[in-house]
């Protein structure tokens, strides 16, 4: 197909999986509990090495990870591997309620089915042997994937080398959501893209995103492409890979043909298991745009500073959360239902929204340096010393031409006096809002009930033109959004929660947008959570470990 026609079809799945007030985008018509799929994938027959759970002997502060105090660089080890993991990707607890058990990750994910798999490609990293390995969230372990025969004609030792990769079964997703579950699959990527970069910089080290390399090569290095190790189990759509940094002077660039060639003559190990037995439905949608959403192999793209001209000049606002970053990234949840009472401070209002502007070389936009093409609506509830009503926040001088041009034109467009000078942060207009956000929000209160809510607003036509996969880097960028309001939601000791299900035109309506200028991708909310005391909480691995 041409990139026309692949465009085309991206713009077809995204008007066709709105939720609109007369019915909501297709989706399975009934919900069998009991045979959700396996949220963990694994390789039958593939060695697993267990991971040492040592993160809590890493005590950088999380203030220190938007400062300029120096933060201890790790080496590239399996003890560092195994924190980097368990600060962001591990299992954070289980959940038990009567007969129920469920887990809980450190990663958000929509309906907490977690379609993102993760990969690890280690060379000469102590403690592991070069190659491919899959993790296993629930056992916090690496599957041996491929294992790397020795490079010949080469006696020097090779410099160490880590990679974290992503991919997506869709149907995991699929499973509850149907057609929409697509946009879903790329929110999470982008939720565990900064969950990496979090746990990476605390580390001392930088999350570098790899997007030259296409769907394609990324997918024969994990081995996603071999269909005799998948059989009738479900299979994984190649995302995104990561090279972990440890010389923040450095740009690495990839070399993807040698890391193809060390996995092409590799031995390969396993056999993936199926998720779910009984595929009641098919949705031929998801296929579809997730070919018109591929990704090619493409000239590398090079940061330096006239690339990163969008950057946030200044220092980060300072939060007073005085405790280590991987004990709050491990804690973090999504909330169920807000008290409707609680009211923000405003300095951490201030701080949230400012670690939501683009800082290149600062978790976690180190992992999504690209000029920002998503922008924010607020509906605030209840912040301290900012009245109720609707702001804008444009995280770019193009973001905000563009929304001044497409939203109404009776909108005050006020910058809020209470906003330091480096925020961008107008009022609209003051009213309150709580039954309007929760009714464009599929009747849910919890976006009402909340301290603020948030519609990103992205830059749909443009990214398009840059072609069709930047769709799919759309919601990244919106995955990474929002896991920077889950953070500072709990450092402020609030909550945040996502909100993926939204009439979307209605919330356009409101709005003033009448074309593809700009739509809306992502909401979220943060307030003050009430708690499910009947929930009891367990530990995420066994205590021996």
């Amino acid at each position: 197909m041409t990139d026309s026609s692949n465009r085309d079809l991206v713009v077809q799945y995204h008007d066709r999986t709105k939720h609109r007030l007369d019915g909501y985008a297709r989706g399975p018509d009934t919900l069998d509990w009991d045979a959700q799929p396996d949220p963990f994938r694994r390789f039958d027959g593939a060695e697993c090495i267990a991971l040492p759970l040592v993160a809590d002997q890493l005590s950088v502060p999380f203030s220190n990870l938007s400062s300029s105090d120096p933060i201890p660089v790790h080496s590239l080890a399996l003890t560092s591997v195994s924190i980097l993991l368990e600060n962001a990707l591990a299992l954070s607890a289980w959940k038990q309620y009567g007969a129920a058990r469920w887990s809980l990750r450190v990663n958000p994910s929509s309906g907490n089915l977690h379609p993102t798999e993760t990969y690890v490609i280690a060379e000469s990293v102590a403690g592991l042997a070069d190659g491919v390995y899959h993790y296993r969230a629930d056992e916090h372990a690496l599957e041996l994937r491929c294992a790397f025969l020795e490079e010949g004609g080469d006696s020097a030792p090779r410099d160490a080398a880590l990679h974290v990769a992503f991919s997506s079964v869709h149907w995991r997703e699929a499973w509850k959501y149907g057609e929409r579950a697509y946009r879903y699959c790329q929110h999470d990527v982008g939720h565990a893209m900064a969950a990496v970069s979090y746990s990476a910089a605390a580390l001392g080290w930088s999350a570098k995103p790899q997007l030259h390399m296409g769907d394609c090569s990324l997918g024969h290095l994990l081995g996603l492409e071999r269909d005799a190790d998948y059989g009738d189990a479900e299979h994984e759509h190649p995302d995104l890979l990561m090279s972990m940094v440890t010389d923040q002077c450095s740009n690495p660039c990839l070399d993807v043909e040698r890391l193809l060639l060390r996995s092409q003559r590799g031995t390969w190990f396993g056999q993936a298991n199926v998720l779910d037995q009984r595929h009641l439905y098919q949705w031929k949608l998801i296929d579809d745009v997730s070919s018109a959403c591929e990704k090619p192999d493409s000239e590398p793209m090079v940061m330096n500073e006239e690339s990163c001209d969008h950057t946030t000049p200044g220092v980060a606002v300072p939060t007073n959360h005085p405790g280590s970053a991987g004990k709050l990234f491990r804690r973090r949840r999504s909330a169920q239902a807000f008290d409707g009472k609680t009211e923000m401070p405003l300095p951490a209002f201030v701080r949230c929204l400012d670690q939501l502007q683009v800082r290149a070389s600062m978790a976690p936009w180190s992992a999504a340096p690209w000029l920002p093409q998503l922008h924010l609506i607020l509906f605030v509830h209840r912040v301290e010393g900012l009245a109720p009503g609707l702001y804008a926040m444009p995280r770019s001088k193009k973001g905000e031409g563009m929304m001044r041009q497409s939203l109404r034109r009776e909108f005050l467009w006020q910058q809020a006096e209470v906003a330091p000078p480096s925020l961008p942060l107008y009022c609209l207009f003051l009213a309150k809002a709580e039954r309007t956000i929760s009714k464009l929000s599929c009747q849910q209160s919890i976006a009402g009930d909340s301290c603020f809510s948030v519609a990103m607003l992205a830059e749909f036509d443009a990214a398009l033109i840059q072609g069709s996969w930047h769709y799919r880097r759309l919601f990244w960028e919106a995955g990474v959004m929002g896991q920077v309001l889950y953070v500072e939601a709990e450092a402020a000791g609030l909550r945040g929660t996502g909100i993926g299900c939204y009439f979307d035109d209605p919330v356009h309506e409101l709005l003033g947008v009448s074309d593809h200028t700009l739509q809306s991708l992502y909401h979220f909310t943060v307030g003050g959570p009430l708690v499910d005391h009947r929930i009891t909480t367990l530990p995420p691995y066994p205590r021996n470990r």
